[in-house]
């Protein structure tokens, strides 16, 4: 299985989430939110975070990544 993500902006209209953009999603697509609790990503910090995500997920789509069960046993392994 091939997990991805990526980010939508949307508003709030009637207390109701609405895309800022069209959609490729089928028609009844459950999605969940994540709304930021707290304190608020700077334009530039906002910036980098999806930079590191999408080159994650361009290293994770090439193989370049751990299996996580294997990386504790070898974290295990060398106590």
């Amino acid at each position: 299985m091939t997990l991805t993500m990526r980010a939508l902006k949307a508003h709030v209209k009637a207390g109701r989430l609405v895309l800022d953009e069209p959609t490729d999603l089928p028609e009844g697509e459950e999605v969940e939110v994540y709304v930021p609790d707290g304190e608020e990503f700077t334009p530039e910090e906002r910036a980098r975070l999806v930079k590191e995500l999408d080159e994650a997920q361009d290293e994770y789509e090439r193989g370049e990544h751990d299996d996580a069960f294997a990386f504790l046993a070898r974290l295990r392994a060398a106590r």
